[in-house]
């Protein structure tokens, strides 16, 4: 993962996505957390994660762990909210563009979350 302090939220997050132990984010959601994961693999081939915290389990159980990396390339936090584009890499290799929105509460939890990615788009 590619450090960043502009948004320190979804930086932590993609870092413990990266890692051997992803569930790590469980700890990270607020109580009414409520998620979006628009995931394409390309050529019309896609599935969309929704859900709560039950839904981000069941995201988090169906992810290859220690595969693939994240890489923010531009962020920003405004008002509460985070929001990344990115590119995720294999083996160094470009995989998919990505980009993610969060809301985070006072306690610095994610409320709110929305990742779209797509191995068709590269912003490079």
């Amino acid at each position: 993962m590619t450090a960043t302090t502009t948004t320190p939220v979804l930086a932590q997050w993609f870092e413990y996505m990266d890692s051997d132990d992803p569930d790590r984010v469980l700890g990270m959601i607020a109580d009414d957390f409520v998620m979006s994961v628009q995931f394409s693999k390309g050529a019309g081939q896609s599935a969309e994660f929704v859900g709560d915290r039950k839904g981000l389990i069941g995201y988090l159980a169906q992810r290859e762990k220690s595969t693939l990396i994240h890489h923010i390339d531009l962020g920003v936090t405004e008002s509460g909210h985070e929001m990344v584009l990115g590119r995720t890499t294999r083996g160094g290799a470009f995989e998919a563009s990505f980009t993610s929105t969060a809301q985070i509460d006072g306690a610095g939890k994610v409320r709110r979350l929305l990742i779209a990615r797509t191995p068709e788009v590269s912003f490079a």
